[in-house]
């Protein structure tokens, strides 16, 4: 059951919140295909590219998280004068992030990534040493005062130069000033330069790093070492992530454990940045440490069953808090969360109905429906709606009662109601991949079918329909 934080999440309210992220900014690309046969050139494997993707990485990955979290976000680090640099700029303006980087004569530091069958075949990389000027520190501190109202920053180190001592320091001393907090997601073995620091991220690995001695992933020898670094460092709080073990959230005078919210892990790929973003997010909403953790952790579990990189999405986020009305969406709502939908290449599905009384042919039903893609969305007539359609008996229950049963069903993503006699104008915005039908209707009777790319038609489970139900209990009442 999902935990009840003290404060409610308030969505309309998240946009006027600003976080920045200076770190190491990254361009990955990736270049799938098959591979069939090996090179005559020499013995490796020759792959048939087919599919060419581009997403923004290392702290561009964080910021990415929090625009999709529905906060501004601005992206700040050091690119060069080359396409890689161009590539980046237009994945930020898709991903609604505010890049603010300084360019210099360094490559754009990009990943190119060869996948063969979903192996990886090889890597390129495109980096140079950065040698941080004061010039480029003068320049940052610039940037960041043109950011407007900042309420937290983020410092995503990935050991790529962008976050010299100089400059953490610079961007540490800037947020003190101001009264900012800052989040670090540390790399390598110079922590001093995080000093000051609100809350630092390390993991397992990086704690046994930073204190050069082997710490098992157990709560005793996490909570020792946890003490350990905060002797050590003037940092607020330390969160090590666990891998499968969770989380844990240490200060000098407390210590929580989370365990970990994941059902299933695919790919831990991110799953770093999408904690510190979450962290950050909660923190400036005014949520309490403990609250904002949980939040994290609950994101990290939700990425951790994705396959590749992928960002966390607010609607996923609500849904986990609270996994049955969040799923009822506005017009406005769907719109938004078609677009995020599609954007992540999600195949979606939609059917529509009255769903008055809820039977065992309406389960089958959807649960055939929800296995031809990845999204299943319904349109929901209204009481009115239904009244047109059924006579003035109908509905049996109300559309929020029946919205609400729907929503209780695991395969069931999402659910909008309609008040036409027909989906047509729900259709026209949804445009599904695919749009299901049930009973014997031919294609050219299906209204809306022009917005779906297909079209299915589902057979009804024999003996099953609501009208039925209505009239046996109707007969009993008779008798």
């Amino acid at each position: 059951m999902a935990k009840k934080i003290k404060q409610p999440i308030n969505i309309s309210e998240l946009s006027r919140h600003k976080i920045a992220v200076f770190g190491d900014v990254m361009l990955d690309k990736y270049f799938r295909g098959s591979v069939s046969r090996i090179s005559p050139e020499a013995p490796v494997p020759v792959v048939k590219v087919n599919k060419e993707t581009s997403t923004l990485g290392g702290a561009g990955n964080v910021a990415h998280n929090i625009a999709t979290l529905n906060m501004a976000a601005v992206l700040l680090g050091f690119t060069g004068k080359d396409q890689h640099a161009r590539d980046l700029s237009a994945l930020a303006k898709k991903a609604n992030v505010n890049l603010q980087t300084v360019t210099t004569d360094n490559p754009t530091v990009t990943k190119i990534r060869v996948l063969g069958e979903h192996q990886q075949i090889t890597r390129l990389d495109f980096e140079e040493p950065l040698n941080i000027t004061k010039n480029l520190i003068e320049q940052t501190k610039k940037q960041l005062g043109m950011s407007g109202q900042i309420q937290a920053i983020i410092i995503s180190d990935y050991n790529k130069g962008a976050c010299s001592p100089a400059l953490c320091k610079m961007i540490i001393g800037y947020a003190k000033a101001k009264n900012i907090p800052v989040l670090i997601d540390p790399k390598g073995q110079d922590w001093d330069k995080y000093d000051g620091a609100f809350l630092v991220t390390p993991n397992v690995k990086e704690v046994e790093q930073i204190l050069k001695t082997p710490v098992s992933n157990e709560d005793k020898s996490i909570e020792k070492a946890g003490k350990e670094i905060l002797k050590k460092y003037n940092f607020e709080y330390l969160l090590i992530t666990r891998s499968e073990k969770g989380m844990s959230l240490i200060s000098k005078k407390s210590v929580r454990h989370f365990p970990t919210e994941a059902k299933e892990v695919y790919d831990v790929s991110g799953a770093g940045d999408t904690v510190i973003a979450t962290l950050a997010w909660g923190i400036v909403q005014g949520k309490d440490i403990l609250d904002a953790t949980y939040l994290a952790n609950l994101a990290a579990g939700i990425v951790v069953s994705k396959l590749g990189t992928t960002p966390i999405y607010i609607e996923e986020l609500m849904i986990a808090l609270n996994p049955t009305m969040s799923k009822i969406l506005d017009m406005k709502t769907l719109d938004i969360t078609l677009k995020k939908l599609k954007n992540n290449n999600k195949k979606i599905v939609f059917t529509n109905g009255c769903f008055d009384i809820i039977h065992r042919g309406h389960l089958e039903y959807l649960k055939k429906a929800k296995s031809l893609g990845d999204i299943l969305i319904i349109g929901v007539n209204s009481d009115s709606s239904v009244r047109k359609l059924k006579g003035k008996t109908r509905p049996i229950n109300k559309s929020e009662d029946r919205m609400n049963l729907l929503s209780h069903l695991d395969f069931v993503d999402y659910i909008v109601e309609f008040s036409e006699d027909t989906p047509y104008e729900l259709l026209k915005t949804v445009k599904p991949d695919i749009l299901v039908k049930g009973g014997d209707y031919k294609p050219s009777e299906v209204i809306g079918r022009q917005f779906a790319r297909e079209l299915k038609i589902l057979p009804f489970v024999q003996g099953y329909s609501t009208t039925n139900i209505i009239k046996k209990i109707s007969n009993k009442k008779g008798d």
